[in-house]
């Protein structure tokens, strides 16, 4: 069932209400001080759109399926480190020393049709 963000102006208070598409009103009041001026926050609405379906685990169908699904399980702060923890691995694998009488190959100059 969709979920619906309101702000109120009066308390400021922020509030949700979930209701179908048939119930759906646009002006509701507030949960806090029930006055009748709330407006949308449709920003906030549009943010947890991505985690608004989800899958039963026999609807995953694809490993691209189950990580978006563990991903949108992960907090902000556990995906700032997962992400930190990638980048120190590529800069540090790119500074790896090759064993003496080693050289890496070069990469050939890219065709001037490819921009």
């Amino acid at each position: 069932m969709p979920e619906y963000t309101y702000l109120c102006e009066k308390c400021q208070a922020k509030f949700s209400v979930a209701c179908s598409i048939r119930e759906y009103v646009e002006v509701v009041g507030c949960v806090s001080c029930k006055n009748r001026k709330c407006h949308r926050l449709y920003r906030e609405d549009l943010l947890s759109l991505n985690t608004s379906v989800k899958k039963s685990d026999s609807e995953l169908k694809t490993i691209g399926d189950i990580a978006n699904r563990n991903r949108d399980k992960l907090s902000v702060d556990q995906k700032d480190d997962l992400r930190h923890k990638h980048n120190a691995y590529k800069e540090t694998e790119s500074e790896k020393v090759l064993p003496k009488g080693m050289s890496r190959i070069k990469k050939p100059p890219k065709p001037k049709w490819i921009t």
